[in-house]
């Protein structure tokens, strides 16, 4: 059958675009003809919802910027401004204040299916890194922009988190107000989180994307089996349990990404505040250095190390207890990426290790929703000693990790998948 006038055009248009730039061979290496395994389960959804959300962010923040005025005297009422006088205005803010927070559990999510079937191990440590670079900027990027609506709540959340720095020895106190700018959070902290938030941290998280799935795409997917697809090929060289990734799972994907953007626009048409977790009552009130919220606590998906963070009580070598909890805290987000090195196990799936790994994963997600509801409330003797023993259980999954994995009894996974 001939070609139409329109496919003809198409045809002519893709080989002239070739010529000038790899069109084609992106689109064969990274989707037509990249080959991923046929077993992708539920969990294998949130590494593309992740993308979904980054979109939604990055679309959302610049309508907000439109009309955001980032000073002291404007920056409140400019929110204001936008929820209740620009058209569509507070549509768009409960968007971006509702997909940070999306963000956060397609992440978290992402991240426990990588716990789960081993995707951290050889040879996708650099990927699991990469992946842990992205979390990082993720958490700074949510930090700087939890200060822009100068809210009550966001203004001394940002005065509590920022003062850490002061209790490192001898040059806190000058890293403090280098971090500030200023001796108390004032505009100029107010414009260069707006700085930060709006303009290089975006940059660095899209290029961390872009270079996470270029690395992925190298080394080749996990699944759930933690089966190489890559050593069962057939006389073409394809591997025989792979599938092409374009039309499959992008049709597999798209099925998914409605679904999310149902419950996600249900979240923002019916509960964007998320009873207080998503934003808080505090922060309808414009900051106030001289009006301290009745409880101090940040957004929740921050709570679990701020837990670590209070966890910590006793001074130890002469150094005071709120510098200890600073580095439990910043050793906590930083410990996942030791995995590939931590674990001495065999198998990578979760399916075929022994029951100590799946023993300790359930403590550990146990602990990090115990230590996330303990950093939403006041502290008590009793709620203390469970955030200490929650952290100890959080750091016990990764130091215990190398001797577990390595003495347990695992099952034989099969040479293909299942």
């Amino acid at each position: 059958m001939a070609e139409s006038t329109p496919d003809r055009a198409l045809t002519r248009l893709v080989a002239w675009i070739d010529q000038r730039f790899p069109l084609t061979k992106v689109v064969e290496e990274h989707a037509t003809k990249y080959y991923a395994p046929k077993n992708f389960n539920f969990w294998y959804y949130f590494g593309v919802l992740a993308s979904v959300v980054l979109v939604l962010q990055l679309l959302t923040g610049i309508w907000l910027t439109m009309a955001y005025v980032p000073s002291g005297d404007g920056a409140f009422a400019s929110v204001e401004y936008i929820m209740r006088d620009v058209e569509y205005g507070d549509i768009i803010r409960y968007l971006h204040s509702t997909g940070a927070s999306a963000f956060f559990v397609v992440v978290y999510l992402h991240m426990f299916r990588g716990l789960a079937y081993g995707s951290y191990q050889r040879p996708r440590e650099l990927v699991w890194l990469i992946g842990i670079g992205i979390f990082l900027v993720l958490m700074a990027e949510g930090f700087f922009g939890y200060l822009l609506p100068w809210g009550n709540m966001s203004y001394w959340g940002a005065q509590v988190i920022v003062s850490l720095v002061g209790a490192i020895p001898v040059i806190g106190e000058d890293l403090m107000i280098w971090v500030r700018g200023d001796y108390l959070m004032s505009e100029i902290t107010l414009n260069r989180f707006f700085a930060l938030h709006v303009v290089a941290l975006p940059l660095a998280l899209v290029g961390l994307v872009f270079v996470h799935i270029v690395a992925l795409h190298k080394v080749g997917s996990n699944n759930p089996d933690g089966v190489e697809i890559k050593d069962n090929k057939d006389e073409n060289g394809i591997p025989v349990d792979g599938i092409p990734f374009h039309p499959y799972y992008t049709v597999h994907d798209f099925q998914a990404t409605i679904v999310f953007l149902f419950i996600f626009c249900a979240v923002v048409f019916f509960a964007p505040e998320m009873f207080g977790y998503f934003l808080e009552k505090p922060n309808f009130e414009q900051a106030n250095p001289l009006k301290t919220p009745e409880l101090i606590a940040p957004v929740w998906y921050y709570t679990p190390y701020y837990s670590m963070l209070r966890a910590s009580t006793f001074p130890l070598f002469g150094l005071q207890a709120k510098f200890w909890g600073f580095v439990v805290m910043v050793a906590a987000i930083l410990m996942p990426a030791m995995l590939p090195w931590l674990d001495r196990s065999p198998v990578r799936s979760m399916r075929y290790k022994g029951l100590a790994s799946k023993v300790m994963l359930a403590l550990l997600v146990v602990s990090f929703f115990i230590l996330g509801y303990l950093g939403t409330i006041h502290t008590t003797p009793l709620t203390t000693g469970m955030a200490q023993v929650c952290t100890m259980i959080y750091f016990a999954y990764f130091v215990l990790m190398p001797w577990y994995t390595r003495v347990e009894r695992t099952k034989t996974p099969p040479e293909r998948l299942t």
